[in-house]
Order: structure tokens, then C-alpha cells, then sequence
């Protein structure tokens, strides 16, 4: 079959390919509700950060699964990269199941950091390459609105098991299903390489970019690393939320049924949200959706602190979604367009390194902190952190014009080129409202 681009071309793998990744993001929904529980009351851990090092252990994993997804995904093949990411999740919910000891969660989520990092990047990847260059915000919304979406919807039921027929076993032969369904799913899709050869193909004549080393995509270029460092930063405080927020609301008298229902708020809205900031981030200017997000999540984890009541909760998880919303389709949209079509794999494999290495550094400082000086303190410092990553992002980001080689040094000047400029937001509401 000679390979076409565009999401209307490719529908059926990029339908089959969006399906799978709910399955990869529904294996993480399963530990959000019923995890730091499960510590405290079957495995009597008190310490915060012995109760998040199951989160440090996967963060750690899945970082460097996404580095070697991205550099292995022409060597070894999308797909082939996609199985192997399944054959490490399917003991993952047998182990949490049986666990004698906390040592056996810890094992289980490197299973999963596993998973994770190879079946997921292998998703983002194989999209990339179907749709083209015009359609990756829309793909990426796509993408991980499904899988955020998987998140919420097994996060509520794997809590609303929990409270109906205990913390085990119910809630993981959810998990095997997961693992099964996505493993055949799996077998189903088709490598993409050959969509990556075309778009090279179709790329316009001219000098090519200087080749991106893992230090131009971690810091040195002001693009590529203000949307690293602000992805860091967003997966530390949802670090944060995943093992302290359930604890969080537990001192507060509130149900595990509540509990899940706050934890699977969150990602609902930032899953459906990403439908809507997906195709924007085609059309505006990456900086603004990225600074803005990020300052939002840092004001609402503030708010936290000051929020008691259950109606409360519900709202600023839903508003923490829609911070996540607005940042996490465009940090792969954006990397995407500021990387080269032979780079891309790469560089989305760094910056996913760096991404979810933020798990890692997210629950050992909050539970450092939360161990010395209690959960306020903890959730204070990690709201600075994202708004510090937001002003970072304000001061060193560029909105590039809309047909440049974007991979190529940036600009010294942090003014915007005037011809051909992309869209701010204001600009756009402000055409809209016109």
C-alpha cells in the first residue's frame, strides 16, 4: 500500500491507533485512587515518601523508556516498540493483585514505567507520522484525550470498586482486561516508517538544520527547552496530585468513592479539554497555550491549600484539567514542529525523558517535604515551581512565523517576527469577537 499523510487518509490506523492508547493510559488510571490507600492500609507504610517511591520507581522507568522508544523507533520499528511496551504491562496487574509486601507495588511499577514509556511513545510516534505536519496539535489532542481520558474513567471505578468490595481484588481484574484488550489491539496496527520516509520525501528543498543534540532539545534551544522544562515541571506536580491529593483528601473525612471521583475530575477535564486545545495549538502560538496552562495549574494548586469542602475539590480538579489541557497536547505538537522529520522520534523521546523523569523528582521532593513539614508545605512549593516554569516560558519562548525552518538556531531577540506571524491568543479572540 503507498502511504498517504493526513488524519482523513489514515483514519482506520489512526482510529485503531487512539483505542490502543486508552488501554495504555486506563493501566495508570488503575493505581490513582486506590494506591496510597492500599499503602497505608494493607501495608501500614506512614512515611510519605515511602509511600510514594512507587511513583519515583515509575517515573524513572518510563523516562527512560521514553528516551530509548524515541532512539530505538527506527532501529527496532513503531510496532515492534508497541508489543514489547505490552508484554511489560501484562504482569503488572497480576503483581499488584497478589503483593504480599510493598516490594512487590515497587516491582510492579517499574513493569508499568515500562509500559508506559514504550507503548505510549510508540502511539505519539506512529500519529505523528500518519497525519503530517499540518495536523499534529489535532492528533496529539486526539491522543491523549483518549488516554486521559482511560485515566478517569479507571480511576472512578477502580474507587467505586474499592468502597463496594474492598481495596482487593476487584479493582485489578480491571487491570487485566485493560492489559489483554491492548495487547490484541496491538497486534492489529501497521508500522509507520514508511510515512516518515514520505514526509522527508515532501519536505521543501533547502539548507537543513543543524543536527539536535539531547542538550539543544533538554536546554540550549530556547524553544525546544522552555517546552522541556515546562513538561518536567508539569508531570512533578501531577506527581504530587497522583500520591499526595488522595491522602490529602482522606484527612479530610472524605469517602474513597469521593476520593475517586475528585481523582478522576481531574483528568476527565484535562483528557476532554485536550479535544478543543489539540487543533488551537495548530493555529496559535504554542508559547501563549503553554505559558498560560502552566500558570494556571500553579495558581489552582495554591488554591488547594485554602479548599475544604468536597463541592470545592471538584472544582479545582476540574480547573487543574483544564491548566494540563491547555500544555499537554502542544508540548509533542511543539516538539514536533521544532524538530526536523528525520530528528522527530528523537526528539520527542528527550523531551519525554525529561517529562516524566518530573514524576520521579515530583514525589521524592513532595514527600521530603510533606515528611518534614506536612502537605501544605509540600503543595506550596510545587505551586512556586509551576508558576516559576510558566515565567520561564514567558521569557524565553518565541512564536516562530508560520512557513520557517523552525529547527534552525533561534532568533537572539525574544520579539516575534512580524511576517506571516502565528496567532496569539488575544489575537485570535480577538478576530473571533470582531
Amino acid at each position: 500500500m503507498i502511504p498517504k499523510l493526513g488524519l482523513r487518509e489514515n483514519w482506520q490506523q489512526f482510529t485503531l491507533l487512539v483505542v490502543v492508547n486508552a488501554f495504555v493510559g486506563g493501566m495508570v488510571g488503575l493505581e490513582r485512587t486506590i494506591l496510597p490507600r492500599l499503602a497505608e492500609q494493607e501495608f501500614q507504610l506512614v512515611a510519605r515518601t515511602a509511600i510514594l517511591a512507587f511513583i519515583v520507581v515509575f517515573g524513572l522507568t518510563k523516562a527512560v523508556a521514553n528516551y530509548y522508544a524515541g532512539a530505538w523507533a527506527n532501529k527496532v520499528g513503531r510496532k515492534n516498540l508497541l508489543l514489547i511496551g505490552w508484554g511489560f504491562g501484562l504482569p503488572v496487574p497480576l503483581l499488584l493483585l497478589w503483593a504480599p509486601s510493598w516490594s512487590w507495588v515497587i516491582f510492579a511499577n517499574v513493569l508499568l514505567g515500562l509500559n508506559q514509556g514504550l507503548a505510549w511513545s510508540s502511539t505519539v510516534v506512529m500519529k505523528m507520522d500518519l497525519v503530517g505536519p499540518k495536523q499534529r496539535g489535532l492528533a496529539m489532542g486526539l491522543n491523549e484525550s483518549a488516554g486521559y481520558l482511560a485515566v478517569a474513567a479507571t480511576a472512578f471505578a477502580s474507587g467505586w470498586l474499592a468502597t463496594e468490595y474492598g481495596l482487593r481484588p476487584y479493582p485489578f481484574y480491571l487491570g487485566i482486561g485493560l492489559a489483554v484488550l491492548g495487547l490484541l489491539g496491538s497486534l492489529l496496527v501497521r508500522d509507520t516508517r514508511a510515512h516518515v520516509a514520505l514526509e522527508a520525501a515532501q519536505a521543501p528543498a533547502g539548507p537543513a538544520g543543524p543536527r539536535l543534540s539531547f542538550w539543544d532539545v533538554t536546554w540550549r534551544h530556547r524553544n525546544l527547552g522552555s517546552v522541556t522544562q515546562a513538561g518536567l515541571v508539569n508531570n512533578l506536580n501531577d506527581g504530587m496530585v497522583w500520591g499526595l491529593l488522595p491522602l490529602l483528601l482522606a484527612t479530610k473525612g472524605f469517602t474513597l468513592t469521593q476520593i475517586g471521583t475528585v481523582a478522576a475530575v481531574y483528568p476527565a477535564v484535562w483528557g476532554l479539554g485536550q479535544l478543543l486545545t489539540g487543533p488551537l495549538s495548530d493555529r496559535l502560538c504554542k508559547k501563549d497555550l503553554l505559558f498560560w496552562g502552566m500558570l494556571l495549574q500553579g495558581v489552582v494548586l495554591l488554591a488547594m491549600l485554602f479548599a475544604s469542602s468536597y463541592p470545592m475539590f471538584l472544582a479545582l480538579a476540574a480547573l487543574l484539567g483544564a491548566g494540563t489541557a491547555l500544555v499537554y497536547p502542544t508540548f509533542l505538537a511543539a516538539v514536533a514542529e521544532y524538530a526536523p522529520a528525520p530528528q522527530r522520534a528523537r526528539s520527542v523521546g528527550i523531551f519525554r525523558l525529561w517529562r516524566d523523569a518530573g514524576y520521579a523528582i515530583g514525589a521524592l521532593l513532595t514527600g521530603l517535604l510533606a515528611d518534614a513539614f506536612g502537605l501544605s508545605t509540600a503543595l506550596a512549593a510545587i505551586s512556586g515551581l509551576t508558576v516559576l516554569s510558566a515565567l520561564i516560558i514567558q521569557r524565553r519562548m518565541y512564536c516562530p512565523p508560520l512557513e520557517t525552518d523552525v529547527a534552525a538556531s533561534p532568533p537572539r531577540s525574544c520579539t516575534r517576527p512580524a511576517p506571516a506571524e502565528r496567532p496569539t491568543i488575544v489575537r485570535f479572540l480577538g478576530l473571533a469577537a470582531g
